[in-house]
């Protein structure tokens, strides 16, 4: 791996890093949601820094670069991270759809002691 990117993995990361630190002290964003990115970027610090054993997982597994092992890594990553939110944002959908009906037989039996 070029000494640029790993210079530009190590720089991203940390700065992904410290914008998930700032956005949890200032209550933007809850701590559950944000180990994923957490755990994330430092896993890109420790493959910038340990590019050695990148490339031997890499050669191992027959990428022909160690930088395309370091894309599909992050791909996964975020193919995870996107089947996660489509759980939550479901679950959310869920209890909107219950909350409308909870509120409509409410609606509704108060029309019914008026009427």
């Amino acid at each position: 791996m070029s000494i640029t990117l790993r210079i530009l993995l190590i720089i991203c990361s940390v700065i992904s890093f410290i914008l998930c630190i700032k956005k949890i002290k200032k209550s933007e964003l809850k701590i559950e949601n944000s180990v994923i990115w957490l755990l994330g970027s430092i896993l890109l610090i420790l493959m910038s820094i340990f590019s050695g054993a990148v490339s031997w997982v890499s050669s191992a597994l027959g990428f022909e670069a160690p930088v395309n092992f370091v894309f599909l890594c992050v791909i996964g990553f975020l193919l995870i991270e996107v089947f996660l939110d489509n759980i939550r944002i479901s679950k959310l959908y869920e209890k909107v759809k219950d909350l409308n009906h909870y509120i409509a037989l409410k609606e509704n039996e108060e029309k019914q002691k008026k009427g």
